[in-house]
């Protein structure tokens, strides 16, 4: 940090530190949900069909492995379907709703602080105005006859630095919240479609299929 910028930064008063260790939260808890959500982010199209193949080649436990190999909810939503793959319609689509809801507070978790984060800096930023605003009449007061602009000048400084530094934090975390819930939106969707495809694939193809036992022979 440059001399210029630490004055600065030293000028906005207390609630500036707030502000950074607010700022500091939000990037760390974007930077770790970013890096989750693309981990669990696989190719469903791609996934599903190499659990098809292994399917009409009657290795369900092949497949069930790779599901537990792999990372991510799209590979939690196809083994919960798995395990119920002989199991009548409602049972299996029971298991595979109840695995999306179960990974679902998984992949929402800690956006919920991201938005906290954007609505708490502009109240911060606020705060430090008005007591940039205070410090500045009060001292401005204080000299009475005599006050100089250098006095109302250092809590105007405060004012507008706290201000500034509210937005400043506010407006990515906005940002990284939407990008973040968009991510979380496109998950729930290919856990949707895998779910239905794969129900779709175990009651109309896989029973038709030869049974691992019959394979081996």
């Amino acid at each position: 940090m440059t001399a210029f910028s630490y004055s600065a930064f030293a000028k906005g008063g207390p609630v500036m530190w707030l502000l950074m260790l607010v700022g500091i939260a939000g990037l760390a808890i974007f930077v770790e949900r970013a890096l989750f959500l693309h981990r669990g982010q696989i190719r469903s199209t791609e996934f599903l069909g190499g659990i098809k193949n292994l399917l009409q080649k009657g290795r369900l436990m092949e497949a069930l492995t790779l599901c537990e190999e792999t990372p991510g909810p799209i590979a939690a939503v196809i083994k919960a379907g798995l395990r119920h793959a002989t199991d009548d319609e409602a049972s299996m689509r029971f298991a595979i709703q109840e695995a999306a809801l179960v990974e679902l507070p998984v992949l929402e978790r800690r956006i919920g602080s991201l938005a906290a984060i954007a609505q708490i800096a502009p109240l911060l930023g606020l705060l430090g105005t008005l007591l940039g605003m205070i410090k500045a009449f009060w001292l401005f007061n204080q000299g009475g006859n005599y006050a100089t602009p250098a006095a109302l000048a250092g809590g105007m400084w405060e004012a507008l630095l706290t201000a500034a530094a509210g937005l400043a934090v506010a407006i990515p975390a906005h940002l990284g919240r939407h990008f973040l819930s968009g991510r979380v939106r496109a998950l729930v969707h290919d856990m949707e479609w895998v779910g239905n495809e794969l129900m779709r694939y175990l009651l109309r193809d896989f029973r038709e299929a030869p049974a691992p036992e019959e394979t081996a022979k």
